[in-house]
């Protein structure tokens, strides 16, 4: 099998991660970067022995596929231009801090024949793969993501920063068009909401509460899922995860098995097979878009509260049959 050619847009925190997978795996070949900051770009192209280019145009004509991990306004400029040159894409979360921009990607990249991955990394967190091959139908959701104050994406909220990878899992969890929201938030640090709390109600009858911060004294990614025959619990970052079932008039507790990996390494790995064979990504252009729907009418109603409890009219993928691949 040929190696995918591969380059990077943008190598802060995310991108240089992305650079120094794609440089060690077998499937790609990679050719280089471009990065606003040309001194930035020069050292981290030297680390993986690939060619900082001058400009995006130069970098789009030497491969075949490319990681835009620059801030989230680029993402739609620099997006429709890979797309018009014909370049298969994985961009970094959120796909964009626009909505009718992010559509005009998804469509676009429909149109010319390309692969469009945006970067919901949880999905590839061994711990979430393990816990979803138990679920039946969920019925409560609990989601905690906290985190120190990070100093950078500061560009936009906690909403799109973090909260949205909790957003995209639990659309992906439940499966059912989403029928309200309610919806605080807190700006400390910055001028966008550092602090958020959602309650998500969806048409089946699920409800989902998720609490989100970036200006928390300890890191916590956890998720805990309650059905009619069990609750599971997972902690995304010690990747492990427990399942407790009703056993008479008890509670019984297990370790849920969980190979431990990079999930990086396993998303990036999964986007050059895609583009490899031809595949559909687990977390395409579409299916990034209704997270960013979602999480754009949860930053709207937290900074006007007039909204809360509006209905909803979702750009949400259809339903799929509990336990079908997506």
């Amino acid at each position: 099998m040929s190696k995918v050619r591969v380059g990077v847009v943008g190598v802060g925190h995310m991108g240089k991660e992305h650079a120094r997978i794609y440089s060690k795996s077998d499937r790609a070949e990679f050719v280089g970067l471009y990065d606003a900051d040309a001194g930035t770009a020069k050292k981290i192209a030297s680390q993986h022995k690939g060619t900082a280019f001058a400009s995006v145009e130069e970098l789009f004509a030497q491969v075949d596929a490319l990681t835009i991990a620059s801030p989230t306004f680029t993402h739609h400029q620099i997006g429709m231009a890979a797309i018009a040159a014909g370049k298969h894409l994985l961009i970094e979360k959120p796909i964009s801090d626009n909505l009718p921009q992010a559509r005009e990607m998804v469509e676009a990249a429909a149109r010319r024949g390309t692969i469009l991955q945006v970067g919901h990394i949880e999905r590839f967190n061994p711990a979430f793969r393990a816990l979803e091959g138990m679920l039946t139908r969920p019925k409560f959701i609990e989601a905690h993501r906290l985190s120190p104050y990070p100093g950078r994406s500061i560009d936009i909220g906690v909403v799109l920063d973090l909260m949205i990878h909790d957003i995209e899992i639990i659309l992906h969890l439940v499966r059912s068009p989403l029928e309200s929201i309610d919806a605080v938030g807190v700006a400390v640090l910055s001028k966008s909401e550092d602090i958020a709390n959602v309650r998500l109600r969806f048409r089946n009858g699920c409800v989902a509460n998720i609490t989100t911060s970036r200006i928390s004294p300890e890191k916590m990614r956890k998720i805990r899922v309650f059905q009619d025959d069990a609750y599971l619990s997972l902690d995304y970052q010690n990747q492990s995860g427990e399942i407790y079932r009703k056993a008479g008039d008890k509670i019984t507790r297990d370790k849920i098995p969980v190979e431990k990996d990079e999930p990086l390494k396993l998303e990036l790995e999964s986007f050059l097979e895609c583009v490899a064979a031809g595949g559909t990504p687990l977390v395409d252009g579409e299916r990034a878009a209704a997270a960013l729907d979602v999480a754009m009418r949860i930053t709207a109603m937290i900074w006007d509260p007039k909204l809360a409890g509006s209905g909803m009219a979702p750009f949400v993928p259809q339903p799929l049959p509990l336990g079908a691949t997506s």
